[in-house]
């Protein structure tokens, strides 16, 4: 037999109906003749889920003896060796009472489902283990029962039970929920319309993103690449440089006016990390989108604009926000900005939106410095490598006379590769600008003091010409 298939009734607080939806759908699946028996349900003294309860049938509850009182679990060796089609089992972030066969409820469900029952259950968000801080700083009250998160997760069904804050009151002023005499205290506490509206918010961003799990997961099944624009997801492409930032809070500004919409920050680097840009500039573009309540992706590609399209695709975004491009008006000479190639290549289902900012028309470079990637102490030993490299690689040939440059032979080979040596050190420590004067001050110094006529910078032959440069 396989495995039980578990739906479970979400709600934001008690009272919106979870357990009397749980129970009204016990009543049609037995209508339609399913074998199916109550395993626990605990009515709290509602007489509207009392009368639910009728006409379905209820395995006997195990008693257990604990401090002097005796409390009533779900008995699962029972409900295992009556073996229905379905079980009813109501609260499932329940903690057991000790002595039982496990500590929480949900490990019951999980047994009957490994027996291959189908099991129907309920919870409310604030039990979620993930929510528990959120709940607390809403409520003010820790919840002391909660689950794993992935629990409700693997649910094959989830629905929720949805109850306007004013109405949820009004069942509670009505006695609908709790004891007279605990109502006044509830209104004035835990039931205050600004605590289930946050609570309800909750609940219905909770289902939101359990929904889009299940349409992410039958588009990727139906191998779908077009949008479907059923959320709002604005892409922001960021280069490392700092009008990221400006880009970043454009988008925020662009969510802020829809409902559930979602940003997600992407940098595409290509695999040689080459166009790698600053990690602390990347860090603050972090820091700032997940501030904003986005999420920061880094992506590999070496099609930058082709990389961008796939990944917003992926995701199912609706809109994508790029900077203008820091090119010069020369240098399109190489071919269209990657702000061109996106709008041409997204087609109708993606909106591109191209943002101005202050480094427009700066150039390609990032204006960041590349010491900020590599270090202080990297730079000022690129520099030391790269330009008192050769004067004393010079200064060491000629004060022991190893030069055998005048006789344009294989010497002058061997000092332009020590000089070459000192250039790519100095370019693997401190990067382009100390490798690029390293090589003018070498070219200088083998010029000068290695390359017939010496101490003269003429060059008298040809193919010493193209050694230096």
């Amino acid at each position: 037999m396989g495995r039980g298939k578990l739906r479970i009734y979400l709600g934001a607080a008690p009272g919106v109906g979870k357990t009397y939806a749980m129970l009204s759908e016990g009543h049609r699946r037995v209508e339609r003749g399913a074998d199916l028996v109550v395993g626990f349900v605990e009515h709290h003294g509602r007489r509207r889920t009392q009368v639910m309860m009728h006409g379905l049938e209820e395995v006997p509850r195990r008693e257990l003896e604990y401090r002097g009182s005796v409390f009533t679990e779900m008995d699962v060796d029972a409900v295992l060796a009556r073996r229905p089609a379905i079980a009813l089992v109501d609260e499932l972030a329940h903690t057991n009472v000790p002595g039982s066969r496990h500590e929480k409820r949900w490990q019951d469900v999980e047994e009957l489902l490994r027996a291959g029952i189908d099991v129907v259950s309920t919870v409310n968000i604030q039990h979620l283990e993930s929510l528990g801080d959120v709940v607390e700083s809403i409520t003010g009250v820790r919840q002391r029962e909660t689950l794993p998160d992935e629990v409700v997760r693997r649910a094959d069904q989830i629905e929720l039970v949805d109850m306007s804050p004013q109405a949820l009151r009004r069942r509670m002023a009505h006695g609908n929920i709790y004891a007279p005499d605990k109502v006044d205290a509830a209104l004035s506490n835990y039931f205050r319309p600004g605590n289930l509206t946050a609570l309800r918010e909750l609940a219905l961003l909770w289902t939101a993103d359990r929904v889009d799990e299940y349409l992410q997961q039958y588009r990727d099944e139906h191998s779908i690449r077009s949008t479907w624009q059923a959320r709002e997801r604005i892409v922001v492409g960021l280069t490392g440089g700092p009008e990221g930032r400006t880009l970043i809070r454009r988008a925020a500004r662009m969510a802020a006016k829809g409902s559930g919409s979602e940003i997600l920050a992407v940098y595409i680097a290509r695999s040689d990390g080459l166009t790698s840009a600053s990690p602390k500039e990347l860090a603050v573009q972090r820091t700032l989108v997940e501030d904003l309540g986005g999420t920061f992706h880094h992506v590999i590609g070496e099609d930058i604009p082709g990389a961008l399209l796939e990944f917003a695709r992926g995701v199912n975004a609706t809109q994508i926000v790029l900077g203008s491009s820091r090119r010069k008006t020369w240098q399109y000479i190489f071919g269209p900005g990657v702000g061109t190639m996106v709008a041409r290549e997204s087609g109708p289902d993606l909106d591109v939106h191209i943002v101005t900012h202050d480094e427009v028309a700066k150039g390609r470079g990032l204006p960041v410095a590349r010491g900020a990637r590599l270090g202080r102490s990297r730079l000022i030993a690129g520099w030391v490598v790269g330009v008192a490299g050769p004067a004393l690689l010079t200064l060491l040939l000629t004060g022991t006379g190893a030069s055998l440059a005048s006789e344009a032979g294989p010497g002058f080979a061997n000092e332009v590769l020590l000089f070459l040596f000192l250039n790519v050190l100095a370019a693997l420590l401190g990067g382009m600008v100390p490798a690029l004067a390293s090589a003018a001050v070498g070219s200088l110094l083998l010029n000068y003091y290695f390359t017939p006529p010496t101490h003269a910078l003429t060059i008298a032959d040809p193919e010493n010409i193209v050694a230096i440069a």
